[in-house]
């Protein structure tokens, strides 16, 4: 499913992120990527889903060799990868149907399709009556719900999430939580880096700690093992 082997990621600017990365992650699993700042997580995740590209290295996800892609390739590839960001990234002027839809339009599918899909992932994060509201017009919560809704949207085998609650109430950040083991649940692999110690030591998963760019810590069940 998800592999890596001695992957380092250097930086123009001469920063290396990652220094020598192995890991494995198999369909199905919930894993949390936890570290002090400046650790490397972001970079690792960003690897996930090719918005980064290493500087050495073998990264294999879903059979394709993130290396050797070509870029006209790489829409392919991200079709089975929803990514959910800290910050919704909504189109603003765009209905929450609008923006759910639109990943589905990029693709060509057709709009019955799209409309019997964008309404049964809208009911899967609880926000059916609210298909027609801007963003502007949802709480953070309900804003990061559409957030997952569009990441799901393709069936994708894998969900990266990074830091998906961290601008949100805690509260808040349970109901999200919910809706993520849920996605889980359903047999789609879950990667989430997040600083919330509570929600990490609450929702026990696999947990893999990076320090200054290696793997620190690899444990089942495990706990965030930082202070906030």
């Amino acid at each position: 499913m998800i592999e890596m082997e001695n992957v380092y990621k250097t930086y123009p600017n001469g920063v290396t992120a990652l220094n020598g990365v192995n890991v494995k992650i198999d369909q199905g699993e919930f894993v949390y990527i936890v570290g002090p700042s400046g650790a490397g997580k972001s970079t690792f995740v960003k690897l996930m889903y090719r918005e980064e590209k290493p500087s050495s290295g073998k990264i294999m996800i879903n059979n394709y060799d993130l290396m050797e892609i070509k870029e006209k390739e790489i829409p392919f590839f991200r079709r089975n990868v929803g990514v959910v960001f800290q910050d919704f990234k909504l189109l603003p002027k765009m209905t929450i149907y609008e923006n759910i839809a639109f990943a589905l339009e990029v693709i060509e599918e057709s709009p019955r399709n799209i409309r019997k899909r964008v309404m049964e992932v809208l009911e899967t994060v609880g926000l059916k009556n609210k298909a027609r509201f801007t963003p502007n017009e949802l709480s953070g919560g309900e804003q990061q719900r559409v957030s997952i809704a569009r990441a799901i949207i393709n069936h994708p085998k894998i969900v990266i999430a990074d830091e998906p609650t961290g601008n949100l109430d805690p509260e808040t950040s349970l109901e999200i939580m919910k809706t993520f083991e849920s996605i889980n649940a359903s047999g789609t692999t879950v990667l989430m880096a997040t600083h919330s110690k509570s929600i990490v030591n609450r929702f026990k998963k696999r947990v893999i700690a990076i320090e200054s760019g290696l793997i620190v810590r690899d444990e089942h069940r495990g706990e965030y093992g930082y202070e906030v």
